[in-house]
């Protein structure tokens, strides 16, 4: 993590990366709750619903697609999504909706950026 004076380079692209999975959630139907959802428990980078699905996301940069994804997640992170995501439900007014925790990696390509979306990337066990 570089911090150059008063510029938090992994915020800024942390920032970026929710927009770009923001605007990718959105042309696939979704509607974006939340971001950067913040409990005692832990934070939820993006919140977004579609058909009566809500989906927990974790925006991720990888350097590259080959990974495993305990390395871009690990279990003690999502204990702490499973929990801020109990909060969030707890607070909320859905009935019968379907919840879910996905991943967004973000991968770098030249000029421009892939999303690699996975749905239903870990549940809570």
């Amino acid at each position: 993590m570089h911090n150059y004076g008063d510029i938090n380079y992994a915020s800024v692209w942390g920032n970026f990366g929710e927009k770009l999975v923001s605007e990718y959630l959105v042309k696939n139907g979704f509607k974006v709750l939340h971001r950067n959802y913040r409990q005692r428990y832990g934070e939820i980078d993006l919140i977004a619903e579609k058909n009566e699905v809500v989906a927990f996301v974790e925006v991720k940069f990888r350097q590259n697609e080959y990974f495993s994804l305990s390395d871009v997640i690990t279990r003690s992170k999502q204990k702490k999504i499973i929990l801020a995501a109990k909060r969030f439900i707890s607070m909320s007014d859905f009935v019968d909706k379907v919840f879910r925790f996905d991943v967004a990696l973000i991968l770098k390509e030249g000029d421009n950026f892939r999303i690699n979306y996975i749905e239903n990337a870990f549940v809570e066990s």
